[in-house]
């Protein structure tokens, strides 16, 4: 209970009391180890915010902010880029010397004083070295980059979180386009941000791949948000995947002064989920653009070629007018005199022909004559020969002609006893047996 005699302090000298026990138990300055996850120059001053992260999950532990003033800035960070010729930048784990600062008005914050140079880069930007190295080894580091983002690309297959302000602005962006130009997008949502990322990123691109033929590009999008909560994306495991994967990927992830692995293996990388739209669209434009171009190039070649044609057309039109009389005359001329020539030769072939006809009906009716007076006497020849062998003659002189089975006997030999043969005689015949 409070008693109403007690005096309550205000908050400006309960804030005094604050410094002066920090100025009290904390005197002394402290090197302490941690990674930059945000860094703003403002006039001169540096403003950092640090982050400690579990070895095993990558996640922040614990967070702090720092200053380090201009009177300060100038000197370490150049003696920094003179020892490890690279600039003090986002994600790289330093060694600060730091003390303890409260004040009254704009409460607690650790004061850096130096950097520990031989520290090197810190372990994020050693990390996206490693697999940056992991992946050129591989081969595939460079993979995104030999596809080609189709001129037409119109089916876009979209990854990020359902009903962020980045998707937002991206449709808004891609449908919304002042060329009124037409564009389909599907959503695989994933998580952006936290411990999930790589599995939920790598599970939409499995669904996307499922169906390739679907889409003509993919755009893994993500709002704005710490540095350190792009830990997610700087994974060997999502960088082969995306390194892999067979359609062109644009990422849109980051903010200017963010480049994760997997801004570099992407086909494309740009800032902002709004930029990664107007890829898009600048591309479909410039494809309409050049069809645009290449059709008036082609309707003027066309038109020329027409006048040409015209022009030759007409020339050719008055060589043939006049080609054509002067090939009419002379054809005329030639025609008639093959026509007479023809004429001529067929009179004078039937003339010859005729000849030649009687001349041979002549030979063949001699020939005739000759060639059967020549037969009737070989006739009479053979009807000569016939009548001297004829048997009847033969019989008629007195002969006879035995015969046995209808064959005539010409040797004895060939009878046998029993055998019945017939005499044929110039009258009559007679059969007898052979003893």
């Amino acid at each position: 209970m409070i008693s109403t005699t007690d005096k309550a302090l205000s908050l400006y000298e309960l804030n005094q009391l604050v410094a002066e026990v920090i100025r009290l138990d904390l005197p002394d300055r402290y090197w302490v180890e941690a990674e930059i996850a945000e860094m703003r120059i403002v006039r001169g001053h540096c403003f950092m915010d640090l982050v400690e992260k579990d070895d095993s999950t990558n996640t922040p532990i614990a967070r702090a902010s720092a200053k380090c003033w201009a009177s300060q800035w100038g000197r370490i960070h150049s003696d920094f880029e003179l020892a490890t010729g690279q600039r003090i930048a986002v994600g790289m784990k330093v060694m600060l010397l730091v003390y303890p600062d409260f004040h009254e008005a704009y409460g607690f914050s650790w004061i850096v004083a130096g950097i520990n140079a031989e520290y090197s880069i810190g372990g994020l930007a050693r990390r996206r070295k490693e697999i940056i190295a992991t992946l050129r080894s591989e081969g595939i580091l460079e993979l995104q980059k030999e596809l080609r983002l189709s001129p037409f690309a119109q089916a876009i297959a979209v990854v990020s979180s359902e009903g962020a302000a980045g998707y937002d602005d991206f449709i808004h962006q891609l449908h919304d386009n002042t060329d009124n130009l037409a564009f389909s997008t599907t959503l695989f949502a994933a998580t952006m941000q936290g411990e999930a990322v790589e599995t939920s990123i790598i599970s939409a691109l499995d669904r996307i791949n499922a169906r390739a033929d679907d889409f003509d590009a993919v755009v893994i999008i993500r709002g704005g948000g710490a540095t350190s909560d792009l830990s997610g994306f700087d994974t060997l495991r999502l960088a082969e995947n995306v390194a892999n994967f067979p359609l062109p990927i644009i990422t849109g992830i980051g903010h200017n002064r963010d480049e994760s692995v997997l801004d570099i293996v992407a086909y494309k990388s740009v800032k902002t989920p709004t930029a990664a739209a107007a890829m898009l669209v600048g591309n479909l434009t410039g494809t309409i653009l050049r069809l645009r171009n290449a059709s008036e190039a082609l309707s003027k070649h066309v038109g020329r070629v027409m006048e040409i044609e015209k022009m030759r057309l007409a020339s050719l039109t008055t060589r043939f007018a006049s080609l054509s009389g002067t090939f009419s005359i002379r054809h005329a001329t030639r025609l008639n005199s093959l026509r007479d020539r023809l004429s001529y030769a067929t009179s004078h072939y039937i003339h010859e022909a005729t000849a030649r006809l009687d001349k041979q009906t002549d030979r063949l009716g001699n020939a005739t004559k000759d060639c059967l007076t020549r037969q009737h006497h070989r006739l009479d020849m053979l009807q000569q020969r016939a009548d001297a062998l004829d048997p009847t003659v033969l019989l008629k002189r007195g002969y006879s002609l035995t015969v046995k089975d209808g064959k005539a006997v010409r040797d004895a030999s060939e009878l046998s006893s029993g055998d019945t043969v017939t005499t044929i005689l110039a009258h009559g015949t007679f059969d007898s047996i052979v003893k």
